[in-house]
């Protein structure tokens, strides 16, 4: 079940059902969590699903963009370039599912498959991605990810997502 799961103070809300292809504004007074989680996923869609990666970065980017991703460029033209690449000319036919969101404060973890080719697609395989933004005034302002290879056989009955 996919699910937003909100932590703050201490205390765990439990939000409804998020995916990737159905991004919603979170309503007028929506805690920060939960606009900062819209933010997140407005920009993941825009980005690995509709390959809208310079769109993406003007709309949901800050003035600054801090990346630490060693395989990706630091700064707003930095991450244009390298996110254009991997998503217009490696994997054309990229997508990217969300699983589960965690938010607290400025932070906004996204537990995610990416698909990158129709045979990943096929195989439902593909990588398993935990992307961390920090969001300040709106804006996403840093990233940090950790990637993992989903593998064809396991030593256990659980899945990765």
């Amino acid at each position: 079940m996919n699910r937003l799961i909100a932590i703050g103070l201490g205390s765990a809300l439990l939000c409804g059902a998020c995916t990737t292809t159905s991004v919603t504004t979170p309503e007028a007074g929506a805690s920060l969590e939960k606009r900062n989680t819209a933010v997140v996923l407005a920009f993941t869609d825009m980005v690995f699903n509709q390959h809208d990666v310079k769109a993406a970065f003007d709309k949901y980017v800050g003035p600054t963009y801090t990346q630490h991703n060693p395989m990706v460029p630091d700064g707003i033209e930095g991450g244009i370039k390298g996110l254009t690449y991997l998503t217009h000319t490696k994997y054309p036919e990229m997508i990217q599912q969300v699983k589960r969101t965690i938010a607290e404060g400025d932070l906004v973890a996204i537990h995610t498959q990416q698909l990158r080719t129709p045979e990943e697609k096929a195989a439902g395989r593909g990588l398993a991605l935990m992307d961390i933004f920090r969001v300040e005034n709106g804006r996403i302002v840093e990233h940090w990810d950790v990637v993992e290879e989903v593998p064809e056989k396991s030593n256990n009955n659980n899945t990765m997502f």
